[in-house]
């Protein structure tokens, strides 16, 4: 039988990377990505001694990431008690993007109330790097998950940040990000710099408000894609 993990190119792990992380971050890390990108498909089955061969590690620090995708919702017992990626009703996008409504609308928030000069010019940046980078698609990605990362940090709340880590983790499972559609980019760099005025000028309300409104749109943005529904609910 094929070893399909083998054609999805896990990154190896690299000395120099576990300096800064343990193997089994690294590993979560590795299969949360591969799962948001579509290299594991949702339903298919993950086994341990494949992705410790593939990845170069040992079979505890996969074990370990593999208990902490299952905590998170990445992963559940599928027949014959194998982990798979775990596939997403319409209803679980809808509660997922409910959740994300109240928490970046918090962070924004606080990020109004807390944010530091230095910190909202680290905002406007991202955002101006964003716009220079609409020709990468990926690189567009990772700028909008740096961007929404520095309102967190500027909130100034560790625990808001714990929760918004772990409810990112489970957009995983949507497989691909609305700042990818064209027309979306152009929204969302309107939305974004609402947000950025409305923290610069200290004014929780306006944040909470621009903020909320962002992931409202995104969610809309999503389902007239067609993008995020489990297969089931497409029937």
């Amino acid at each position: 039988m094929t070893n399909v993990l083998e054609a999805r190119s896990l990154t190896t792990v690299d000395p120099a990377i576990l300096r800064t992380r343990s193997r089994g971050d690294f590993v979560y890390e590795n299969l949360r990505d591969a799962i948001s990108e579509g290299r594991i498909a949702c339903g298919e089955r993950v086994r341990e001694e494949e992705i410790a061969r593939n990845l170069g590690v040992s079979r505890t620090p996969v074990r370990e990431a593999l208990q902490r995708l299952h905590a998170r919702g990445l992963l559940v017992f599928g027949a014959g008690r194998g982990l798979v990626v775990a596939e997403l009703s319409q209803q679980q996008v809808v509660e997922l993007y409910s959740m994300r409504e109240i928490l970046e609308g918090s962070a924004a928030r606080f990020a109004a109330q807390h944010a530091t000069a230095p910190e909202i010019a680290m905002l406007y940046r991202i955002q101006q790097e964003l716009n220079a980078s609409a020709h990468d698609p990926a690189l567009v990605v990772a700028l909008n998950r740096r961007f929404h990362r520095a309102i967190y940090e500027a909130a100034h709340n560790r625990y808001l940040m714990q929760t918004l880590d772990n409810l990112h983790d489970s957009f995983a499972l949507l497989h691909s990000n609305t700042s990818r559609l064209t027309r979306r980019r152009r929204e969302s760099d309107q939305e974004h710099r609402k947000i950025i005025a409305a923290i610069e000028k200290h004014a929780p309300d306006l944040a909470e408000k621009a903020a909320r409104e962002h992931i409202v749109q995104a969610q809309g943005a999503r389902f007239a894609s067609g993008g995020g529904l489990a297969r089931s609910d497409e029937a």
